[in-house]
């Protein structure tokens, strides 16, 4: 059975047990487990062209899309993500299900996800340009300002609370310092960006595999 079925079958527990606060501790661990074993989860449609890249992807650069999808805001959630060389040729995609969780989540791990995979390509070196492209304001405005801000202050807000989704975000920072030349672009959602529908095309599909 895959990740995403479990996820949806303690989610179904989580519903039924709603009324008995140890057993929705146990779950609670259960699904802490699972989300910990983030595997890519490839995905079962057909990439279909053309994926023209943007004006920024030079020779020897790397294009990276990612975006995420939520039905319910906590609820059952996925991400979808795919990366490009600079001759346009697809690399990889994947997606992957979480439950529960929130949208800003699945941004940000779908563009954790894409970095992760770029760094493990052969041809791949730390040194190469790297862009990656999200509908998220809150990701590409977190990764280009805000964690900044955040770091300086020992990984708190203006207000002195701690940033919501501090793993991630600590994540994206560790990612950050091993990619020389990082770029966030933030692309307009659902306005026909190819790269960008196609990976909310993978989100979608993977939460409807699990049957979420």
């Amino acid at each position: 059975m895959s990740k995403a079925r479990y996820l949806k079958v303690l989610y179904e527990l989580r519903a039924i047990l709603e009324d008995h606060p140890k057993a929705l501790q146990s779950i609670e661990t259960l699904e802490s487990y699972v989300a910990e074993l983030r595997l890519p989860e490839r995905a079962s449609v057909t990439a279909e062209g053309p994926f023209p890249l943007p004006n920024e992807i030079k020779k020897g650069s790397y294009a990276l899309f990612s975006d995420g999808a939520c039905r319910g805001n906590p609820g059952p959630g996925a991400w979808g993500m795919m990366g490009q060389d600079s001759s346009g040729k697809l690399l990889f995609t994947a997606s992957g299900v979480e439950v529960p969780t929130t949208n800003n989540r699945m941004e940000m791990i779908g563009a954790i996800s894409a970095l992760e995979m770029l760094s493990s390509e052969e041809h791949f070196t730390y040194t190469d340009s790297v862009y990656l492209y999200s509908d998220s304001k809150y990701l590409v405005d977190g990764a280009k300002s805000w964690i900044h801000g955040w770091k300086k202050r020992g990984w708190k807000k203006a207000d002195k609370s701690a940033p919501e989704n501090l793993d991630l975000w600590q994540q994206i920072d560790l990612l950050m310092t091993k990619f020389q030349k990082l770029h966030f672009y933030w692309v307009k959602g659902h306005a026909g960006h190819p790269q960008n529908e196609y990976c909310d095309q993978l989100a979608n599909q993977a939460l409807d595999e699990a049957g979420l």
